[in-house]
């Protein structure tokens, strides 16, 4: 028992570990082009590096664990995150700093793949859905609760001091990595070459139900990215209310995806959670979109967007649970390419929001989003029937 409270612990760190290295240092931005003497996009290269590299660090990670196992890729992870972290702190100018910021993402995906992968290992049905279900509250929070505690931190101390802080954490992590025992014995490993376990990626990505739920859960993301990216500009510059405000709503925003999370166990099935998440999302998208699109209240758009956020956050569970379900022998890759679908989605939705009118822009997102989630349900529910 107490080892499954430890691992329960260390498992929601690795998950909440990804965010907090792409996004903890987003309120020092500004001040780090006065550091480094260079210019807003340059700095801003670092957030986009670390998220090639969390795209592209699962896809390394994920087959190595099913072939190696899950600890030695996990102490690797977090050995060469102390590593890229301290190279950031001591950065001697804005490129060496990107570089390092591409490791870090890298570092942070074995984390958060292995997570995933260690609770398919050891959980199946129902005790896997509550499992992800504490694994998906904290993977809906923590990107937006990252930026919030930056913000909190930037007040006592500058951007080194967030990345000391970041340090910490991956030394905690490493320890917990060394305690933790190997969850995939070596007769479940993959068998023959490494090259062999990335050939995995070629059958995980030709099973039609896990690929669909792969789809409608990255799908969903563009509703949570495109949110991350535009309400601090609805709220601040559109409803002009103060950035303590915009925390306050981001946080409680985070809330609704957290516990949308933990409640979808409640569920009878898990295929009925991602049912009613897509209906709640298209009819709460559609709302939210009437609001933007004739200018709606605060309000208006506040309670609106906490349903939405609460609707889109029962489909984090559920969804993963029936994908990885439906790949267990291959859970390593399986984890790996649902997370890079998931941050490649981020990657793609974030700046479209910026393209002309940021609330019709946003509207078009969250309506889009919700609608194509929708089809990619439906489409993997009839896959899973077929079989």
């Amino acid at each position: 028992m107490k080892y499954k409270v430890f691992l329960l612990i260390l498992l929601g760190m690795l998950t909440a570990f990804g965010p907090f290295v792409t996004d903890m240092y987003l309120p020092a931005l500004p001040t780090m082009t006065g550091y480094f003497g260079t210019s807003v996009s340059m700095v801003q290269l670092g957030l986009t590096f670390s998220m090639i590299g969390l795209a592209l660090g699962q896809l390394l990670v994920g087959p190595v664990s099913d072939k190696y196992g899950r600890r030695r890729p996990l102490i690797a992870s977090m050995v060469l995150f102390i590593i890229s972290t301290v190279a950031c702190i001591f950065s001697p100018d804005v490129v060496f700093f990107t570089a390092m910021r591409f490791l870090q993402g890298i570092a942070g995906a074995g984390g958060i793949v292995i997570s995933r992968s260690v609770a398919t290992d050891e959980f199946s049905g129902k005790e896997l859905m509550k499992m992800l279900a504490i694994i998906g509250a904290i993977n809906g929070i923590a990107p937006i609760a990252a930026p919030v505690v930056g913000g909190v931190m930037l007040s006592a101390t500058d951007w080194r001091g967030i990345f000391a802080v970041l340090l910490l954490l991956g030394v905690v992590l490493l320890v917990g990595s060394i305690m933790f025992r190997e969850s995939l014995p070596r007769e479940r490993r993959s068998q023959g070459s490494v090259l062999a376990a990335f050939a995995s990626f070629g059958v995980v990505a030709r099973n039609r139900r896990f690929i669909n739920y792969v789809l409608q859960q990255g799908f969903a993301q563009f509703i949570l990215f495109a949110n991350i990216a535009s309400s601090p500009f609805i709220i601040q510059e559109h409803y002009g209310y103060s950035p303590i405000i915009f925390s306050v709503c981001f946080g409680v925003n985070a809330m609704a995806i957290g516990v949308a999370s933990a409640l979808s166990v409640k569920f009878r099935k898990p295929e009925d959670a991602v049912a009613a998440s897509c209906v709640g999302m298209v009819v709460m998208s559609s709302v939210i979109a009437a609001v933007l699109m004739l200018g709606g209240s605060f309000w208006a758009y506040e309670i609106s967007l906490f349903m939405l956020m609460f609707m889109m956050g029962l489909t984090f569970t559920a969804s993963t649970t029936l994908a990885l379900n439906s790949e267990r022998d291959r859970a390593g890759a399986a984890s790996a390419l649902l997370g890079t679908v998931c941050f490649l989605a981020g990657g793609i939705v974030s700046p479209l929001v910026g393209v002309g009118n940021i609330l019709h822009s946003t509207a078009v997102i969250f309506v889009a989003g919700a609608a194509m989630s929708s089809i990619f349900a439906i489409r993997a529910r009839r896959a899973g029937n077929m079989r």
